[in-house]
């Protein structure tokens, strides 16, 4: 985060996962507050980690492990590999030299593994929200009860998702619990959609069904891995095209204008 910091004036989140190592969370949250994050977002669903199918069958690991398949697959993309290693950074540097006993990726995935605390409830939201003082987003709200609590405890905007399908097989889509959602707390705090996000049109039906705004995290990803900075932007503005686009086929001028009455079976 201190680097993010270093590159930008403008107002960046910091996404926090909440972990038994309280110590490590305090001082994870005084860093966040040092590097002027604007808000603080604190991820509700991976407390505990779901059977991610996708990543057994691809055999991800922390730290990547060099099988045949791996290093058969990165021979074929020789321009990715060279661009990799001259990266600055190629560990989770928020955490690696400042949690105690984790120095390299191999500790990193031990001391994850030991960390995830299925214990986290509400009075620990209170306890993040009193130390860090500042605009405090929950992210992984999925029940009109859950989003009611938040409300109640103080959160400035909650975001609806379901960690990107990757948790639990069989949870409804994010866009199916927003509607929901915005009916039940849409007039006390700002509600915002992740998940599933792949167009300017998957955009367009998740403002039309209230949500304040939607994360973005595969497709900028896609174009990150593919071509770099240029690639990131290159697939905003593709979102931006077909979003313009959309709105102009449904006689839209203005994001205000977006309205439920625009998406057949809203629920």
């Amino acid at each position: 985060m201190e680097d993010i910091a270093e590159q930008t004036g403008a107002p960046f989140w910091f996404q926090l996962y909440m972990m038994r190592d309280r110590e490590a969370m305090a001082r994870m949250i005084e860093r966040a507050k040092a590097a002027r994050c604007s808000a603080l977002v604190l991820t509700l669903d991976l407390q505990v980690i779901g059977q991610r199918h996708r990543d057994l069958k691809n055999g991800l690991t922390a730290p990547p492990r060099p099988t045949l398949r791996n290093i058969l697959n990165l021979a074929t993309k020789p321009r990715w590999c060279l661009g990799m290693a001259g990266t600055r950074r190629r560990s989770f540097g928020n955490l690696v030299g400042h949690v105690k006993e984790v120095s390299d990726m191999k500790s990193l995935a031990a001391w994850t593994n030991e960390q995830f605390d299925p214990r986290l409830s509400w009075p620990d939201v209170d306890w993040v929200r009193e130390r860090w003082g500042g605009k405090l987003i929950l992210k992984g709200i999925m029940e009109v009860e859950d989003a009611q609590l938040a409300v109640q405890h103080g959160a400035d905007a909650i975001v609806v998702s379901n960690h990107g399908g990757r948790q639990l097989d069989g949870a409804i889509s994010s866009i199916k619990a927003l509607p929901p959602v915005v009916d039940a707390v849409g007039d006390k705090i700002e509600v915002w959609m992740d998940g599933g996000i792949r167009s300017g049109q998957d955009l367009f039906k998740a403002l039309a069904l209230g949500a304040k705004g939607t994360l973005v995290g595969r497709a900028y990803n896609f174009g990150l891995g593919a071509m770099g900075e240029p690639g990131v932007r290159t697939a905003l503005e593709i979102i931006k095209k077909e979003l313009d686009i959309t709105m102009a086929l449904c006689g839209i001028r203005t994001i205000g204008d977006i309205g439920r009455h625009l998406v057949l079976n809203p629920y």
